[in-house]
């Protein structure tokens, strides 16, 4: 079958390598010049198939309230006269239950099980260097009401297969020297010792050789100006360059997916948040995590990048619901660098930081829309969120199971476009 995938990001390129394995031509399209160049470019930069509970959870709402009153917080909301951004926060807020909230994180936590084991068998299969390396997670906290519900959290995942530690402060810096600078804050920390680390954009830049080498064809610097129906079916893409057609069509294309689709009649509960990077090079005389760190206070994640032309320190956080810009406001930038470098002040070169902005393409419950659209040929790898990365080999499979017409390993319907929150008015 001719498949075209919309979208060259984590999600887009996994995709359309898992499809090209199972024996369908392959065709990519993005508006940029190369993969992996939007939310993938310079994200977290963690695999965190274990730790994967939603941003949507019990008392995050009135958290975020105060988040959003504080310049420095780790949450900031620009009101939108538009329905889009409303209408996402309150289906967000209807999903910060607590029973929604352990649903939603045992429906991630399978999902991302599996997509570790893909992602290995894809490891063992292919030679891709992207400075992967299993070094363990350690979220630390500075307050101990939030480690404790930190802790329920690991018993619950720890119910259904995922191997996680619960430390005391003292235990956080023997097993990370690196967080000296926050021995007095610390409360403690959950470590899982199967977590990893990987660069995204350099991932996606290996799918990239491995498709072209097998025959898929690759149009970069192509922007998407609308989908190519005909008799009712998706046959294809338009192009200011021309249709590209297909017998089926994945759209993969993150936030920029709700236009293509809104033409169409169908909403997905996509939206845009922004989040911000920093990557700094790391010299002989640094002292960065060995592990990969969550700062549960500031929200801000810590993932060591090594490589044979020097180790990078990828330092990422923030939560702007602020539109589709992309914009780097200095006074975030400064903020994240403030509360990174007192956090770690001898991790890595602070004068010499490469900034970023990316949009996270987030559902209101946290979880991915994976398979059919409701029109035929048309089907949906959206939305991940803050988990592309990690769950894009998995998503990938499934989509090409469904559209193979095999049934996938994971039950489909947690991930479908027609759950409940899709609907919501």
């Amino acid at each position: 079958m001719r498949i075209l995938v919309i979208g060259a990001g984590v999600a887009g390129m996994t995709a359309a390598y898992s499809l090209q394995q199972a024996g369908h031509q392959v065709t990519v399209l993005d508006r940029e010049a190369k993969p992996g160049q939007g939310a993938s470019f310079a994200n977290g930069a963690q695999l965190s198939y274990s730790y994967v509970a939603p941003l949507a959870a019990p008392g995050v709402v009135g958290k975020a309230m105060g988040w959003a009153l504080d310049p420095d917080g780790p949450l900031q909301l620009k009101p939108s006269l538009g329905l889009a951004q409303w209408r996402w926060l309150a289906e967000f807020m209807r999903c910060c239950t607590a029973e929604r909230f352990a649903a939603t994180t045992v429906e991630l936590l399978a999902l991302g099980q599996y997509s570790r084991r893909l992602m290995h068998s894809l490891m063992q299969r292919e030679t891709l260097d992207f400075c992967w390396r299993m070094n363990g997670k350690l979220v630390v906290f500075r307050d101990q009401s939030e480690l404790d519900g930190a802790a329920a959290v690991a018993r619950l995942q720890a119910e259904h297969g995922s191997e996680q530690q619960v430390l005391d402060a003292g235990e956080c810096l023997r097993l990370e020297p690196a967080l000296e600078a926050l021995r007095d804050v610390l409360a403690g920390g959950v470590f899982t010792p199967s977590e990893e680390v990987g660069d995204a954009q350099r991932f996606c830049a290996g799918l990239r050789s491995l498709l072209a080498e097998r025959g898929a064809r690759l149009l970069f610097g192509r922007r998407v100006t609308g989908l190519l129906l005909r008799g009712g079916a998706a046959v294809g893409a338009e192009t200011a360059e021309g249709p590209v057609e297909a017998d089926a069509v994945v759209l993969a294309g993150g936030a920029a997916a709700v236009h293509l689709l809104a033409p169409l009649g169908v909403r997905v509960p996509v939206y845009p948040l922004r989040g911000y990077s920093l990557t700094l090079p790391v010299g002989p005389q640094h002292r960065p995590p060995r592990l990969s760190i969550t700062d549960s206070h500031h929200k801000i994640v810590y993932a060591p990048l090594n490589e044979p032309y020097g180790a990078r320190l990828r330092v990422a956080g923030m939560v702007d619901l602020a539109g589709e810009s992309t914009e780097q406001p200095r006074a975030r930038l400064e903020t994240l660098a403030r509360q990174a470098e007192a956090s770690f002040p001898a991790a890595a070169d602070w004068g010499r930081a490469e900034s970023w902005a990316g949009l996270r393409p987030a559902t209101s419950d946290g979880k991915p829309i994976v398979g059919p659209s409701g029109i035929p040929g048309l089907w949906l790898n959206l939305g991940h969120g803050a988990l592309g990365f990690t769950l894009a080999a998995a998503t990938a499979q499934m989509l090409t199971d469904m559209l193979g017409g095999e049934a996938p390993a994971l039950a489909p319907e947690p991930f479908a476009l027609g759950r409940s929150v899709a609907v919501a008015a």
